[in-house]
């Protein structure tokens, strides 16, 4: 059933921050990346970083698309003000004729034929309506959102007042009487020992017994935790993924469509000061429908700086993971470096890959732990990086 749900679109947003992946990959001009697409948001935000090329891999084609939508229209659609409508606010009509003007000529046939066809969950409408539909109450992230909210409203609690916090005190005050009380519910508690109740976060069973453990079991305490940091460990005016859960879109200024504009935190690639170098740069990117240990099994490139792995090690086997370590260690040049979010919170890798893979790479715990509480996405209990030694001669 997890499968069946992960082909259809997942992340209209993704939930890693950018921020801390940039930090941590310590990405100079001209790098060479490849990373897990997801919803692009990311991809796009490292092209600040002036890297030589970028490749995303995908293997959920609603992503693939996404991604080469979002590329396709930082090029072609004529002003910032109009790629902020389009990504930025993404319910306004007027984006299906930036769509149809702008956009349907330049992607490809591919991602075309998925964007003019037809949702069989949304009365047969064609998935480009999304975007005047708002986006982001869409996809398995966005129903799960909604559901969210749909319950606290069931308990008398409108999750958007906490946007409304103007200080972190008045974040802390609204979660520690309002939010938090939620996860004693009967209901609440039954819900989250279900594990299709995560699949809106993404979460496949294995994933969830690895975010259960971390509770003690109690998948309802874990929550909890981890709500809790996303509700009161960043001031909000800092914290689009905040933004995104309790008020289901990102801060903005009132008035008509034409007058509509940002006033909180985006992410990078959403922000007006970054619109002309990820435009003249969208280029650098390659967006493939392949997973990442085949795309590496026959790459014969110069190789790369950066690995972006985000949450997907959770899933995976030891034979997985050990097949996918070796193809990056084939691949790295000398001090590229590996990153990775967890559901738990130590790294996956020791005692899983094998010693002489591992062994020609250094985890940099201390700065790990660092960048994981700056996070502002707040959901993994655990961020690793791993810096390649080079190969053992």
């Amino acid at each position: 059933m997890f499968t069946f749900a992960f082909k259809g679109m997942v992340y209209p947003q993704i939930w890693e921050d950018p921020e801390v992946d940039i930090e941590a990959l310590a990405l100079k001009p001209g790098s060479r990346l490849i990373t897990i697409a997801s919803g692009g948001c990311n991809v796009m935000s490292y092209l600040t970083t002036d890297p030589k090329e970028i490749i995303a891999l995908d293997l959920n084609r609603a992503h693939i698309a996404l991604n080469r939508l979002k590329l396709a229209a930082v090029r072609e659609l004529p002003d910032y003000k109009s790629f902020y409508q389009f990504f930025g606010h993404a319910d306004e009509k007027a984006n299906i004729d930036l769509y149809n003007r702008y956009l349907k000529e330049a992607i490809d046939p591919v991602s075309r034929s998925y964007w003019e066809g037809r949702d069989l969950t949304a009365w047969g409408r064609k998935r480009i309506t999304l975007f005047s539909r708002d986006l982001y109450h869409h996809g398995m992230l966005g129903y799960f959102i909604g559901a969210g909210h749909l319950v606290a409203r069931l308990y008398g609690v409108d999750l958007k007042q906490l946007a409304r916090a103007k200080t972190m005190d008045e974040q802390r005050t609204f979660f520690d009487k309002t939010l938090a009380p939620l996860f004693d519910k009967r209901l609440v508690r039954w819900a989250t020992s279900k594990k299709m109740s995560l699949y809106g976060l993404g979460i496949p069973p294995a994933q969830y017994d690895a975010l259960a453990a971390s509770g003690g079991g109690n998948m309802a305490l874990v929550l909890k935790q981890r709500l809790e940091r996303l509700a009161c460990g960043f001031p909000m005016s800092e914290n689009y993924f905040a933004w995104q859960a309790f008020n289901r879109g990102y801060a903005s200024k009132g008035g008509t469509v034409s007058t509509r504009s940002p006033a909180g935190p985006l992410p990078p690639y959403l922000q007006e000061r970054h619109f002309d170098v990820i435009r003249e740069r969208a280029d650098r990117v390659s967006v493939l429908n392949r997973s990442f240990t085949e795309y590496l099994a026959d790459d014969q490139s110069e190789g790369f700086d950066g690995y972006v792995l985000l949450d997907a090690q959770d899933w995976m086997t030891d034979q997985q993971l050990n097949d996918l370590w070796e193809n990056i260690t084939k691949t790295a040049k000398p001090g590229a470096r590996v990153i990775y979010r967890t559901a738990g919170e130590p790294t996956i890798l020791p005692g899983r890959v094998r010693d002489e893979i591992l062994d020609q790479w250094v985890y940099d715990e201390e700065k790990s732990l660092r960048l994981n509480m700056q996070d502002r996405s707040s959901i993994y209990g655990g961020f690793h990086i791993y810096t390649f030694k080079g190969a053992v001669q």
